[in-house]
């Protein structure tokens, strides 16, 4: 393995502001991606004759698998080199979309899905590890992470405006194909413009790891998902509940003895970060929960057409807009404690007044609903990693942003299936949509109320710096005692 290339001298300021470009690239990819595909579900289950459980895969297949292989993929591009992995995940992310939109039944789209996600898994930490390595300075790197939020932002913003037009003149398919043209741009562009660089010191691998973490979050999404339609005692159902309980507890002792492990078990000792990580998962359930609901219910249960109901979701993206830049403010100037209080107030009046909701529920009152959901998300997400990282020593604080980028996108994929399982199982008792989503509803109403009360145990006093002590099997071994490896 080489030496790590330095690119922080060589490189003039046009050339960073083009690498920052190119890497900004692969977020509006990944956010739009998602965005867009929530508005296009009611077409796909028409057209493919979809179940619900079918739309749900077609969502948590690319989140499940997107989740399992982030801390994977930054490892990756640290060891191999973060261009050339960053140039795979483009052109796996660009060949998955055009299978997508080939794809001949939900089976196959659910596979190409799945493509798609490796190939995303590769892009947004490889590309955050590109732009530190570009921006040296800390202002610059600022910046640049600034940056790389807005474009985050205007991809949700414009995702379901996009989706539905496209959804509405060309077809479902053409969601897919929008991300060819990009994709390929951007490939092209990383080849030309973006140097290669690799960590000095990579981490080890872990392959053991990182196949007991698929096994959890895969069984454990297939269990909820399936269970309204198999049945919550069937042996299908049963087994994957217990292959994910198994998962877990052989992940929790596994990790606990590596020297490097793919999870480092031991950034939980922090209270805050713990917490933080929680309320990770709490706010993107709410996020893709919400998101996978409305769709339906803006198309199917009130007749929009897929552009207006893109319009209606406008008032919940455009807040988490507004937002996010407020709550790192008041992040930066009182701490993470009141913009999570907000967060958390501002998405339990939310679920509240979606709850109380029915088929007939004015547009006014749905927007109100909608402007808290956006308030609740945007306002979370930056005291979140803020909570995090309070007290994390500096060599765990790659791993510990690893852990809660990976608990954003577990807690989307699990309000996906978790709220869609609560529709479906009602559905399925003859209610309405209406009637039968109303319990989801409450779920939601829990995760801003679980956001308050994790903020309240997280933040009572200041974070102090957490010791962690090397594992146990980090000593001197004795002869002939391997050290655990993969």
């Amino acid at each position: 393995m080489g030496p790590p290339v330095s690119t922080q001298v060589e490189l003039t300021r046009p050339r960073r502001n083009l690498i920052l470009a190119v890497c900004c690239t692969s977020v509006f990819l990944g956010n739009l991606n998602n965005t867009v595909l929530n508005v296009a579900l009611p077409a796909m289950q028409r057209d493919l004759r979809s179940p619900l459980s079918g739309l749900q895969w077609t969502t948590d297949a690319y989140l499940i698998v997107l989740a399992a292989l982030l801390m994977l993929a930054g490892s990756a591009g640290d060891r191999l080199g973060r261009r050339r992995v960053f140039q795979a995940g483009l052109a796996l992310f660009t060949l998955g979309s055009l299978l997508c939109g080939l794809a001949p039944d939900l089976r196959w789209l659910i596979a190409f899905r799945i493509v798609q996600a490796v190939g995303a898994s590769m892009l947004n930490p490889v590309a955050m590890s590109i732009i530190t390595n570009t921006f040296s300075a800390p202002r610059e790197r600022a910046r640049a992470i600034g940056v790389w939020g807005a474009v985050m932002g205007v991809a949700m913003a414009v995702g379901p405006m996009v989706g539905g037009a496209l959804v509405q003149g060309i077809g479902w398919r053409s969601i897919f194909w929008l991300n060819l043209p990009i994709g390929l741009a951007a490939l092209v562009c990383a080849a030309r413009f973006v140097p290669e660089s690799r960590a000095p010191r990579p981490r080890r691998l872990d392959p053991v790891g990182q196949f007991l973490v698929i096994v959890l979050m895969g069984c454990l999404t297939y269990a909820i998902i399936e269970g309204p339609n198999t049945g919550w005692t069937a042996p299908r159902t049963l087994g994957c509940a217990v292959a994910a309980l198994v998962a877990l507890l052989a992940l929790l002792r596994y990790e606990s003895r590596r020297h490097e492990p793919l999870v480092d078990l031991r950034v939980f000792r922090s209270a805050g970060f713990s917490g933080a990580s929680a309320m990770a998962v709490c706010s993107f359930f709410v996020l893709g929960g919400f998101l996978f609901l409305n769709t339906l219910y803006l198309q199917n249960v009130r007749n929009l057409s897929a552009l207006v109901a893109g319009l209606f979701l406008l008032p919940m993206a455009v807040m988490n807009i507004l937002t996010s830049p407020l709550s790192g403010r008041l992040t930066a100037n009182r701490g993470p404690r009141l913009p999570l209080l907000l967060a958390g107030a501002a998405t339990t009046a939310g679920g509240a007044l979606l709850a109380a909701g029915d088929a007939l529920t004015s547009d006014i009152w749905l927007f109100t609903a909608y402007v808290l959901i956006g308030i609740g998300v945007g306002l979370a997400n930056t005291p979140v990693t803020n909570a995090a990282m309070a007290g994390m020593p500096q060599e765990q604080a790659g791993v510990a942003a690893a852990i809660v980028s990976t608990s954003r996108q577990f807690g989307q994929a699990l309000g996906v299936a978790v709220l869609g399982a609560v529709l479906t199982t009602g559905l399925h008792s003859g209610t309405g949509f209406a009637r039968a989503v109303r319990p989801a509803y409450w779920i939601v109403t829990a995760c801003g109320a679980a956001i308050i009360l994790l903020t309240l145990a997280a933040t009572r006093r200041p974070a102090r710096p957490v010791g962690i002590a090397a594992p146990a099997r980090q000593q001197p071994q004795a002869p002939g005692v391997p050290e655990p490896r993969a």
